[in-house]
Protein backbone atom coordinates (compact mmCIF):
# COMPACT_ATOMS: atom_id res chain seq x y z
CA UNK A 1 0.00 0.00 0.00
CA UNK A 2 1.62 3.22 -1.38
CA UNK A 3 1.12 6.95 -0.74
CA UNK A 4 0.36 8.73 -3.94
CA UNK A 5 3.00 10.47 -5.43
CA UNK A 6 2.45 14.07 -7.32
CA UNK A 7 5.31 15.86 -9.50
CA UNK A 8 5.73 18.67 -7.22
CA UNK A 9 5.76 16.25 -3.98
CA UNK A 10 8.62 17.15 -1.90
CA UNK A 11 10.95 15.05 -0.97
CA UNK A 12 10.95 12.58 1.79
CA UNK A 13 12.98 13.75 5.15
CA UNK A 14 16.38 12.02 5.13
CA UNK A 15 16.55 9.23 7.74
CA UNK A 16 19.75 10.47 9.22
CA UNK A 17 17.90 13.73 10.05
CA UNK A 18 14.60 11.47 11.68
CA UNK A 19 17.41 9.98 13.94
CA UNK A 20 19.16 13.42 14.91
CA UNK A 21 15.53 14.91 15.25
CA UNK A 22 14.90 11.95 17.48
CA UNK A 23 17.62 12.09 19.64
CA UNK A 24 17.02 15.50 20.21
CA UNK A 25 13.71 15.19 21.42
CA UNK A 26 11.98 16.64 18.27
CA UNK A 27 9.81 15.25 15.59
CA UNK A 28 7.89 16.04 12.49
CA UNK A 29 4.02 16.84 12.16
CA UNK A 30 2.31 18.46 9.14
CA UNK A 31 -0.78 20.58 9.08
CA UNK A 32 -3.14 18.13 7.54
CA UNK A 33 -2.60 14.48 5.36
CA UNK A 34 -2.64 17.07 2.22
CA UNK A 35 -0.15 19.17 3.22
CA UNK A 36 3.99 18.78 1.81
CA UNK A 37 5.31 21.17 4.45
CA UNK A 38 6.54 19.83 7.79
CA UNK A 39 7.16 21.76 10.97
CA UNK A 40 9.19 20.52 13.77
CA UNK A 41 7.88 19.63 17.43
CA UNK A 42 9.29 19.87 20.89
CA UNK A 43 6.75 19.08 23.98
CA UNK A 44 6.72 21.49 27.10
CA UNK A 45 5.57 18.17 28.35
CA UNK A 46 6.13 14.78 27.83
CA UNK A 47 3.66 11.67 27.51
CA UNK A 48 5.80 8.32 28.54
CA UNK A 49 4.81 4.79 29.38
CA UNK A 50 6.50 3.59 32.40
CA UNK A 51 7.73 -0.02 30.89
CA UNK A 52 7.17 -1.80 34.46
CA UNK A 53 3.98 0.68 34.61
CA UNK A 54 1.54 -0.63 32.09
CA UNK A 55 -2.21 -0.83 33.13
CA UNK A 56 -4.03 -3.81 32.22
CA UNK A 57 -7.37 -4.17 33.20
CA UNK A 58 -8.73 -7.76 33.72
CA UNK A 59 -11.30 -7.64 30.73
CA UNK A 60 -8.22 -6.54 28.82
CA UNK A 61 -6.19 -9.49 30.09
CA UNK A 62 -8.93 -11.41 28.87
CA UNK A 63 -8.90 -10.26 25.49
CA UNK A 64 -5.27 -11.14 25.39
CA UNK A 65 -5.43 -14.12 26.97
CA UNK A 66 -8.02 -15.35 23.86
CA UNK A 67 -5.90 -14.39 21.29
CA UNK A 68 -9.14 -12.77 19.58
CA UNK A 69 -6.59 -10.91 17.23
CA UNK A 70 -3.65 -12.21 15.14
CA UNK A 71 -0.65 -10.13 16.02
CA UNK A 72 1.93 -9.98 13.92
CA UNK A 73 4.99 -6.92 13.70
CA UNK A 74 6.39 -5.42 10.64
CA UNK A 75 3.96 -7.11 8.45
CA UNK A 76 2.65 -3.82 6.77
CA UNK A 77 4.22 -0.94 8.24
CA UNK A 78 2.43 1.57 5.49
CA UNK A 79 -0.99 -0.34 5.90
CA UNK A 80 -1.01 0.44 9.85
CA UNK A 81 0.35 4.27 8.75
CA UNK A 82 -2.52 4.88 6.63
CA UNK A 83 -4.86 3.33 8.54
CA UNK A 84 -3.80 6.14 11.72
CA UNK A 85 -4.01 9.05 8.91
CA UNK A 86 -7.45 8.23 8.29
CA UNK A 87 -10.57 10.08 9.01
CA UNK A 88 -11.70 8.88 12.52
CA UNK A 89 -15.24 10.12 15.06
CA UNK A 90 -13.47 13.01 16.58
CA UNK A 91 -10.63 13.72 14.58
CA UNK A 92 -11.59 13.95 10.75
CA UNK A 93 -7.69 15.56 10.00
CA UNK A 94 -4.48 13.60 10.53
CA UNK A 95 -0.72 15.25 10.95
CA UNK A 96 0.43 11.88 8.82
CA UNK A 97 0.30 13.41 5.23
CA UNK A 98 1.84 11.43 2.13
CA UNK A 99 5.23 12.82 2.76
CA UNK A 100 5.55 12.05 6.28
CA UNK A 101 3.91 8.35 5.25
CA UNK A 102 7.53 8.29 3.00
CA UNK A 103 9.45 9.45 5.33
CA UNK A 104 8.72 6.94 8.15
CA UNK A 105 8.54 4.12 5.28
CA UNK A 106 12.12 5.39 4.70
CA UNK A 107 13.09 4.73 8.07
CA UNK A 108 11.34 1.21 8.31
CA UNK A 109 13.19 0.10 5.65
CA UNK A 110 15.90 1.29 7.34
CA UNK A 111 15.42 -1.00 10.49
CA UNK A 112 14.31 1.97 12.44
CA UNK A 113 10.34 2.09 12.50
CA UNK A 114 8.37 -0.80 13.21
CA UNK A 115 4.52 -1.70 13.39
CA UNK A 116 2.34 -3.79 14.86
CA UNK A 117 -1.10 -5.29 13.48
CA UNK A 118 -3.90 -6.50 15.18
CA UNK A 119 -6.04 -8.91 12.05
CA UNK A 120 -9.15 -10.15 12.11
CA UNK A 121 -9.17 -13.93 11.50
CA UNK A 122 -12.37 -15.10 12.18
CA UNK A 123 -14.91 -16.59 9.80
CA UNK A 124 -13.46 -17.51 6.09
CA UNK A 125 -12.65 -14.35 4.86
CA UNK A 126 -9.01 -13.12 4.59
CA UNK A 127 -7.30 -11.37 7.64
CA UNK A 128 -8.67 -7.70 7.81
CA UNK A 129 -6.10 -5.22 10.02
CA UNK A 130 -8.34 -4.20 12.78
CA UNK A 131 -5.72 -2.53 14.66
CA UNK A 132 -2.06 -1.27 15.36
CA UNK A 133 0.29 1.07 15.73
CA UNK A 134 3.77 2.28 14.74
CA UNK A 135 6.87 4.03 16.05
CA UNK A 136 10.33 4.92 15.92
CA UNK A 137 13.20 2.90 17.33
CA UNK A 138 16.82 4.27 18.55
CA UNK A 139 19.22 2.66 21.25
CA UNK A 140 16.65 1.62 24.03
CA UNK A 141 13.92 4.26 23.23
CA UNK A 142 10.61 3.65 21.82
CA UNK A 143 8.69 6.71 20.52
CA UNK A 144 5.28 5.81 19.56
CA UNK A 145 3.55 8.02 16.71
CA UNK A 146 0.02 7.09 16.60
CA UNK A 147 -2.14 3.86 17.07
CA UNK A 148 -5.75 3.07 15.01
CA UNK A 149 -8.64 0.49 16.40
CA UNK A 150 -11.24 -0.47 14.05
CA UNK A 151 -12.54 -3.23 16.86
CA UNK A 152 -12.90 -3.51 20.59
CA UNK A 153 -9.51 -3.16 22.34
CA UNK A 154 -7.70 -3.78 18.96
CA UNK A 155 -4.72 -0.74 19.44
CA UNK A 156 -5.11 -1.97 23.50
CA UNK A 157 -3.91 -5.36 22.54
CA UNK A 158 -1.07 -3.91 20.08
CA UNK A 159 0.30 -1.38 22.84
CA UNK A 160 0.33 -4.49 25.54
CA UNK A 161 2.70 -6.71 22.88
CA UNK A 162 4.18 -3.75 22.50
CA UNK A 163 5.41 -3.00 25.99
CA UNK A 164 6.35 -6.52 26.26
CA UNK A 165 8.65 -7.17 23.85
CA UNK A 166 10.12 -3.69 24.97
CA UNK A 167 10.46 -5.07 28.10
CA UNK A 168 12.28 -8.30 26.98
CA UNK A 169 14.47 -6.65 24.46
CA UNK A 170 15.79 -4.49 27.00
CA UNK A 171 14.14 -1.57 26.31
CA UNK A 172 14.67 1.85 28.60
CA UNK A 173 11.51 4.44 27.33
CA UNK A 174 8.43 4.50 26.14
CA UNK A 175 7.63 7.84 24.42
CA UNK A 176 4.07 8.79 23.61
CA UNK A 177 4.92 11.94 22.86
CA UNK A 178 1.50 13.87 23.90
CA UNK A 179 -1.07 12.98 26.97
CA UNK A 180 -4.68 11.55 25.98
CA UNK A 181 -7.24 10.09 27.94
CA UNK A 182 -6.73 7.21 26.36
CA UNK A 183 -2.56 6.96 27.38
CA UNK A 184 -4.11 7.77 30.59
CA UNK A 185 -6.00 4.95 31.25
CA UNK A 186 -3.03 2.51 30.32
CA UNK A 187 -0.51 3.99 32.68
CA UNK A 188 0.70 7.34 30.77
CA UNK A 189 2.82 9.74 32.72
CA UNK A 190 3.70 13.31 31.62
CA UNK A 191 6.91 15.05 32.79
CA UNK A 192 8.62 18.38 31.38
CA UNK A 193 11.11 17.57 28.22
CA UNK A 194 13.78 18.48 30.09
CA UNK A 195 13.62 14.94 32.16
CA UNK A 196 12.28 13.51 29.08
CA UNK A 197 15.67 13.96 27.53
CA UNK A 198 17.80 12.77 30.64
CA UNK A 199 15.86 9.75 30.16
CA UNK A 200 16.72 9.31 26.64
CA UNK A 201 20.66 9.78 27.31
CA UNK A 202 20.02 7.15 30.15
CA UNK A 203 18.79 4.86 27.47
CA UNK A 204 21.63 5.05 25.21
CA UNK A 205 23.45 1.46 24.05
CA UNK A 206 22.03 -1.64 21.89
CA UNK A 207 18.94 -3.15 23.89
CA UNK A 208 19.97 -6.95 24.58
CA UNK A 209 17.32 -8.19 21.69
CA UNK A 210 15.81 -6.94 18.89
CA UNK A 211 12.35 -6.30 18.75
CA UNK A 212 11.98 -9.17 16.12
CA UNK A 213 13.53 -11.11 18.39
CA UNK A 214 11.15 -10.57 21.53
CA UNK A 215 8.43 -11.01 19.35
CA UNK A 216 9.27 -14.21 18.25
CA UNK A 217 9.86 -15.13 21.80
CA UNK A 218 6.54 -15.04 22.55
CA UNK A 219 4.82 -16.18 19.40
CA UNK A 220 7.20 -19.24 18.77
CA UNK A 221 9.77 -19.71 22.39
CA UNK A 222 10.90 -22.93 21.49
CA UNK A 223 12.96 -21.34 18.12
CA UNK A 224 13.26 -18.14 19.84
CA UNK A 225 15.42 -20.36 22.69
CA UNK A 226 13.74 -19.17 25.52
CA UNK A 227 12.43 -21.09 28.70
CA UNK A 228 9.07 -20.78 29.42
CA UNK A 229 9.25 -24.35 31.86
CA UNK A 230 9.52 -22.19 35.20
CA UNK A 231 6.74 -21.49 37.59
CA UNK A 232 4.65 -18.85 36.86
CA UNK A 233 5.01 -16.41 39.76
CA UNK A 234 1.47 -14.82 39.24
CA UNK A 235 -2.02 -15.60 40.21
CA UNK A 236 -2.49 -16.93 36.69
CA UNK A 237 -1.27 -20.16 37.52
CA UNK A 238 1.19 -21.93 34.98
CA UNK A 239 -1.28 -21.82 31.75
CA UNK A 240 0.42 -19.67 29.58
CA UNK A 241 3.80 -20.14 31.08
CA UNK A 242 4.47 -23.49 29.45
CA UNK A 243 5.89 -23.15 26.29
CA UNK A 244 2.31 -24.50 25.39
CA UNK A 245 0.59 -21.72 26.36
CA UNK A 246 -0.59 -19.62 23.25
CA UNK A 247 1.01 -15.98 22.55
CA UNK A 248 -1.60 -13.79 24.04
CA UNK A 249 -1.79 -15.81 26.97
CA UNK A 250 2.10 -15.30 27.29
CA UNK A 251 1.71 -11.73 26.98
CA UNK A 252 -0.56 -11.51 29.71
CA UNK A 253 1.57 -13.88 31.51
CA UNK A 254 4.49 -10.43 31.06
CA UNK A 255 2.66 -8.25 31.80
CA UNK A 256 1.58 -9.54 35.58
CA UNK A 257 5.25 -10.24 35.94
CA UNK A 258 6.35 -6.14 35.34
CA UNK A 259 2.97 -4.27 36.24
Amino acid sequence: MHSPHHPDQKAPIPVETLLLAYRSGIFPMADNREDDEIFWVEPRERAIIPLEGLHVSKSLRKVLRSDRYHVTMDRDFEGVMHACAAPRPGHPESWISGRIVDSYTGLHRAGYAHSIECWDTQDDAPPRLVGGLYGVSFNRVFCGESMFSRADNASKVALCWLVACLNRAGYKVLDCQFMTDHLASMGAVEMPQKAYLKLVDGAQGMPQATLAQAFESFVNPASAGVDYSSPASSSEGTEGASSGGSPGKRIAQSLTQTS
